[in-house]
């Protein structure tokens, strides 16, 4: 059987939908499996082996110019790519109008996707066959995912042990093992400051001061500050500087070096943001904040933590509110440190 799975993005949504693979692997003896991702976020799965073709999508630069030549050269391959692999099924496990044009031109008759109540675009629920209900026990999102997926197989995907892992070449797992080795001997931490949400943030004075207590309570620890663009990068440096030692900002970083330096650190934290998602995909234990989302929908499970804002408009799903630095100082720098030090605790009692 050859099944596709359309899920373009984002970096954390893709990285959320990673059981899906072990699932099908586990559940349809030799199946054989292909993803449409968006071409920004390849990272996240070339090299996997349980994906036989990986399809790229660029609807971030077809937007800007939909009626160019090389625009329309590059959607007809795409589609013609995808009819050619003649599909048994094709999973939409986005839900939007892009994702649903991509399981359309397929021409696969068989189209599983989100009924109405789940899409995130109405329209999207005219591109499928077949549109699954979300049950109660469904909350998280990469249930959401799950649920899809098993449908037309009859296999609960409850109670399965399904792993995920992003790979990461043998020059990129070398080059994080040749850069933790000019750290000292201690722990290592990731902080990840910046999301795409200002409403997911949580405020500078926060980090800084969760970096201190850390490095107080693990005086051999570094603490490694990532960041995504221009702006988090700056905001790196000004937190690097208030914590004030045993602190690094990361260079520019591939994705796939981003994944494979999380591979090797200690405690990743950060917001709802991908960073997290790649860290928990890869096995690294997290600490994450939830303000405007709900942590027990987005945040990982297993071995990680999650502070959620104790607002009571919290989950709120807001962009943009008149209470946001109230929100933001809701979250209190122990119930940070709180949370990091059961994990560092519990990974010791294992050790």
């Amino acid at each position: 059987m050859r099944v596709l799975i359309v899920k373009m993005s984002a970096l954390g949504d893709v990285v959320h939908a990673l059981p899906v693979l072990d699932y099908l692997a586990q559940t349809v003896k030799g199946v054989e499996i292909d993803w449409v991702v968006e071409e920004a976020f390849r990272d996240m799965l070339s090299g996997n082996p349980l994906i036989s073709r990986l399809h790229l999508a660029r609807f971030k630069a077809w937007r800007k110019k939909p009626f160019a030549l090389a625009t329309l050269k590059e959607v007809n391959a795409l589609a013609n790519t995808l009819k050619e692999r003649n599909y048994d099924i094709v999973f939409d496990l986005q839900g939007n109008i892009k994702s649903g044009i991509v399981t359309r031109i397929t021409g696969c008759p068989r189209r599983y996707g989100f009924d109405r109540e789940a899409v995130r675009e109405s329209l999207n629920v005219y591109c499928t066959t077949n549109q699954i209900p979300l049950r109660r026990a469904d909350q998280h999102v990469n249930d959401r995912a799950l649920r899809v997926v098993s449908v037309p197989f009859g296999k609960n995907y409850q109670g399965m042990q399904l792993a995920t892992d992003i790979f990461t070449p043998p020059e990129d797992d070398a080059a994080a093992e040749a850069f933790l080795a000019t750290l000292s001997d201690g722990l290592v931490f990731v902080l990840h400051h910046g999301t795409t949400w200002s409403t997911k943030h949580w405020h500078q004075e926060g980090w800084i001061s969760l970096g201190q207590e850390l490095l107080a309570l693990y005086p051999e620890a570094t603490i490694l500050l990532s960041w995504s663009g221009e702006t988090e990068h700056e905001g790196a440096k000004e937190i690097a500087a208030g914590i004030g030692r045993q602190v690094r900002v990361l260079p520019k970083l591939t994705l796939k070096g981003f994944a494979a330096l999380l591979k090797k650190v200690d405690l990743v934290l950060g917001g709802d943001t991908g960073p997290i998602h790649i860290a928990a995909a890869v096995g690294t234990p997290t600490v994450s904040l939830y303000r405007a989302t709900d942590g027990s929908r987005n945040a990982p499970r297993g071995e990680h933590r999650a502070v959620q804002s104790p607002l009571s408009c919290t989950k709120c799903l807001r962009r943009s509110c008149d209470r946001d630095d109230e929100c933001r100082r809701s979250i209190e720098v122990k119930a940070m440190l709180q949370a990091c030090q059961e994990l560092l605790d519990a990974a010791e009692s294992v050790s």
